[in-house]
């Protein structure tokens, strides 16, 4: 049997992948376009270049992604090893040296034996060989043309909004209540109402709150068909009234009373542990998008788990494609990695192409491809992006509300999370053991 794999994009998620392969003896020809072709966000040739902030962020474990960290430097990342190796002072996240981090990771693929680095553009998919496609979210207009073919035109998304998510136990119920517009269905929805007076002053904040400035390849969006609501609200004040905030056909089951403005929560796992923000796709900052969107008297106390995003972003519709150990369902020896399946964050992109660089090399050993526990940051987020049950496919970070409950209530947050980091790791550790991951 062929022992190499193609592994095409030098990022996060491609480098880690060919890590992870190439220490388990397997051979790697790992393709990057940079430099031959550049993209509008990257400035050096340099492999795994972070291209926005050098924030990997939490390092606790009171957080899901310092619990994922954790669970990678069990499994020997190369990623959050570089991260560690070239860390800078910054509280406690773990901020690096870009140019150092990138530095250390393009010396030690370029030196492993086992991968070959090739820079030059890949223009389509090699059916018959095995490969990981690692390309992120700017990949080139030929090779996205070619995945929207394998993967079905209408399972490729360029996305250029998203609304936040919050956790269902956030939500004052007191203040909300569920119900479908007009009693049509079930009470899918769960609603937050305005009275005029809550409405103004929400208006008057959404209007005036800061807008994250866009780069220059991302001002091509057009956004008519995803406005974001603040752009829509300067349009006027009843503009909103009469669209995602439309309070007609909405009225309490209980008090039969009606208001002058409704924000719906649409669920958004099939535990119903998170909930969309219907219609609130935005361009406002994040910590502006946590100080308005808590004036919606229901949301006072809300926990996102994802603020809104916009900018220019390829991916798939995994849950529609790929297996949950980054398979396409179609395909078994081509697999994706990176924000290209949806997870978002460097991190998340990392740990991605961890999981599927690890199931490749089983599969090339003559070992069944593992699914990590549900417990896990690495089982439930692999977990997320192959859901079949998430209509409305989007990206996402990790968080703990992707993750099972534990199974006794707990109400501080910093503790319950604690302990899910707790369980997981112990999950982990034996998971690890039993299936023989770690290579000497």
């Amino acid at each position: 049997m062929q022992k190499e794999v193609v592994v095409i994009g030098g990022g996060l998620a491609g480098c880690e992948a060919s890590w992870q392969l190439a220490n388990r003896g397997i051979k790697v020809r790992l393709f990057e376009m940079r430099p031959v072709k550049n993209t509008e966000a990257h400035h050096t040739d340099k492999l795994s270049e972070l291209v926005c902030s050098n924030s990997l962020k939490s390092d606790s474990l009171e957080n899901a992604v310092g619990l994922l960290k954790a669970e990678m430097r069990m499994l020997k990342s190369l990623i959050i090893e570089a991260a560690d190796n070239n860390k800078v002072p910054a509280g406690g996240a773990l901020a690096v040296d870009r140019e150092k981090f990138s530095e250390e990771i393009t010396n030690k693929i370029y030196n492993h034996p086992n991968i070959e680095l090739i820079r030059e553009e890949v223009t389509e998919i090699p059916i018959d060989s095995f490969v990981i496609v690692a390309t992120g979210p700017l990949t080139s207009k030929n090779l996205t043309d070619n995945i929207s073919k394998l993967t079905k035109a209408e399972n490729l998304y360029f996305y250029d909004a998203a609304a936040p998510i919050v956790t269902y136990e956030s939500i004052n119920m007191e203040k909300a209540f569920k119900g479908s517009r007009y009693n049509k269905g079930d009470a899918d929805y769960i609603n937050c109402p305005m009275n005029e007076e809550e409405y103004e002053r929400f208006y008057e904040e959404l209007i005036k709150a800061e807008v994250h400035p866009l780069k220059n390849f991302e001002k091509q969006i057009v956004f008519e068909a995803c406005m974001p609501i603040e752009v829509m609200a300067k349009r006027g004040k009843e503009t909103l009234l009469y669209g995602p905030l439309k309070p007609v056909g909405l009225e309490n089951p209980i008090t039969k009373e009606k208001y002058h403005a409704v924000v719906q929560l649409r669920q958004d796992n099939k535990e119903g542990t998170l909930y969309n923000i219907v219609g609130f796709q935005t361009n406002l900052k994040w910590g502006e998008q946590k100080r308005v969107f808590s004036l919606i008297p229901a949301l006072e106390n809300a926990e996102f788990v994802r603020y809104g995003v916009m900018h220019r972003n390829t991916y798939i519709d995994s849950p529609k494609v790929l297996k949950p150990t980054y398979q396409l369902k179609e395909y078994k020896n081509i697999m994706f990695a990176g924000q290209i399946t949806g997870v978002e964050g460097y991190v998340e992109s990392a740990a991605s192409g961890l999981v599927a660089g690890i199931n490749m090399s089983r599969i090339l050993l003559d070992k069944e491809p593992i699914i990590f526990p549900l417990e896990t940051a690495l089982g439930s987020l692999s977990n997320y992006i192959s859901d079949g049950s998430i209509s409305d496919f989007q990206p996402m970070h990790i968080n703990f509300g992707i993750m099972p409950k534990l199974e006794h209530k707990v109400k501080n947050k910093k503790e319950r999370n604690r302990l899910k980091s707790e369980r997981s790791l112990k999950v982990l550790q034996k998971f690890i053991k039993d299936n023989k991951i770690l290579v000497d």
